[in-house]
């Protein structure tokens, strides 16, 4: 018997009355000589790591015939050894967990600790992901404000904890570096909105701590006696390995017990596992471009300040630098000039990654040539 099948004449009315007109994530990916939008690393994984790579590979590839580990508990192990050995913080693979880049390590903290009837609060601007997420599984998302104490980005604990107090949030995001600010926490901040906030995951997003300035603490250093207390991590920025999609956090192990209730099964492949083991076993190695990197970011803080733009001091891997008249039409300048950054939708505002050496050149050279035009015809 044939059956008539009737089709719904807008798709959108199926869609979730919460994501209509919603606009996914979404960086430009751009075939261009100079790509400095996406605060990914410039410098390639080192031959000796890739060498190291295809042998972990070829070693788990007969066997794909198989689940995975599903509790990754080797790479948890790599996980707290490398946080241990580079914040002096004793942390215990039960305190470790890991996902397909930080992002699903997020989702993991939503779908656990958020959800209708739930509310979350970050502080604008800061990581777009974050609303994005909680707002994908039916959360409140609340814009809190910075720049109450004086300078424009900044967040004071005064200010987060009245903020916390007037929304009573399930989860806090805080961000450390921030992005796309560049500009890093005091930790009196962190540990003000823990205590003003009595019902609510704190998570600290530290996606860039390896770039922090010297003396800037990291969050790890507070988990003790805080249950509630998430610090969050990446692979993608400071080890280079942003095609290796691995994120990671840290937090009480009963927290990070939780998580099983909402990840996926076997979510880490094999290869995923094996490739990010890997890298962790060249830590050094991956992190040799850091200081390079650093010296960059600092450099175009510099000369852009010079030029009478106003960069923000970083803690990150990019520079947030305002001054412009129209920060459109300065980015689609630099792009007709070869050079990608990002407009991250603050006014008279573009974000640029520290690169390599030439990198900075050619970007130094484009905002210089951009700007000089831009003023000549004001």
């Amino acid at each position: 018997m044939d059956v008539a099948l009737t089709e719904p004449a807008d798709l959108q009315s199926l869609l979730r009355a919460d994501l209509r007109g919603g606009t996914p994530y979404g960086a430009p990916q751009l075939d261009v000589p100079v790509r400095l939008n996406t605060n990914e690393s410039s410098y390639d994984v080192p031959p000796e790591v890739v060498e190291e790579i295809t042998r972990a590979v070829t070693g788990v590839a007969p066997h794909l015939n198989r689940y995975p580990d599903r509790e990754f508990t080797d790479l948890r192990t790599a996980l707290a050894a490398y946080l241990t050995a580079t914040t002096g913080v004793d942390l215990t693979p039960e305190q470790a967990w890991a996902g397909n880049g930080s992002n699903e390590v997020l989702q993991h903290l939503v779908l656990a600790f958020g959800g209708p009837d739930r509310t979350a609060l970050g502080f604008t601007p800061a990581y777009s992901m974050h609303p994005i997420i909680s707002r994908s599984v039916g959360t409140t998302w609340v814009d809190g404000l910075r720049g109450q104490g004086g300078q424009a980005f900044d967040l004071t604990a005064e200010s987060a904890v009245a903020q916390v107090r007037e929304h009573q949030p399930n989860l806090v995001f805080l961000c450390s570096p921030n992005n796309p600010t560049g500009t890093a926490l005091d930790l009196d901040v962190v540990e003000a909105v823990y205590a003003a906030a009595p019902r609510a995951v704190v998570v600290v997003d530290e996606a860039y701590a390896e770039f922090a300035r010297p003396g800037t603490p990291s969050a790890l250093t507070l988990l003790e006696g805080r249950p509630r207390l998430v610090v969050t991590r990446t692979m993608s920025k400071a080890f280079a390995f942003a095609g290796g999609r691995l994120g990671y956090l840290a937090a009480d192990a009963e927290l990070v017990d939780a998580l099983r209730l909402v990840r996926l099964p076997y979510h880490l492949s094999a290869p995923t596992q094996a490739i990010a083991l890997a890298a962790l076993h060249h830590a050094d190695r991956m992190l040799a471009t850091v200081e390079a990197i650093k010296t960059q970011r600092d450099r175009m803080v510099t000369e852009l300040a010079a030029m009478g733009l106003d960069p923000v001091p970083s803690d990150a891997n990019f520079v947030l630098f305002g001054g412009l008249a129209d920060a459109g039409r300065t980015w689609q300048a630099l792009l007709e000039r070869g050079v990608l950054v990002r407009d991250v939708g603050i006014p008279h505002y573009l974000r640029v990654t520290a690169g390599t050496p030439a990198e900075t050149d050619a970007f130094l050279g484009a905002i210089a040539e951009v700007e000089g035009k831009d003023r000549s015809e004001r």
